[in-house]
């Protein structure tokens, strides 16, 4: 009967560690990279984006850090969002989002190939071309950024 009642105590002991350490890591704010690639194309690109957006949104609300990339068809996404008079539903999230402060990296060569760079760069649109046109993916992976591709 000893051995159970330490057994027990131990379990109960080691229980108490593993979430004390879990509440401890679950507290901690993290960095996040999302990098929107889907187009307008599809239904499905229209989900990925408001998802990116979504995201972005919560992990910004919950003290993360946040970064959105548009890379890929994704630049026409910027594209379409900063458009005047633009009827896209996403428009107010995206604004929302902008509002909080979540960086927005638009990849130079992406933009140019998706052919909305010179409305992108009309608009004031800082575009990026870190490493061979594109953003760099290494220096947010060397900051210690989790990488979302969408």
């Amino acid at each position: 009967m000893k051995s159970w009642s330490i057994a027990t105590v131990l379990s109960g002991a080691l229980a108490g560690i593993a979430l004390s350490v879990w509440q401890s890591s679950a507290a901690q704010p993290g960095k996040y990279l999302i990098i929107l690639q889907a187009g307008k194309q599809s239904h499905e690109g229209h989900a990925r984006a408001y998802h990116a957006l979504l995201y972005a949104k919560e992990l910004q609300e919950n003290s993360h850090t946040v970064v959105l990339v548009f890379d890929g068809a994704g630049t026409e996404w910027v594209e379409e969002w900063t458009r005047p008079g633009s009827a896209d539903p996403l428009v107010p999230l995206y604004r929302e989002v902008r509002a909080k402060g979540i960086t927005n990296v638009v990849c130079d060569f992406c933009a140019n190939a998706f052919q909305v760079k010179n409305s992108l760069k009309e608009r004031g649109t800082q575009l990026v071309s870190e490493y061979s046109g594109h953003p760099s993916i290494a220096k947010w992976a060397n900051q210690g950024y989790q990488i979302i591709v969408l």
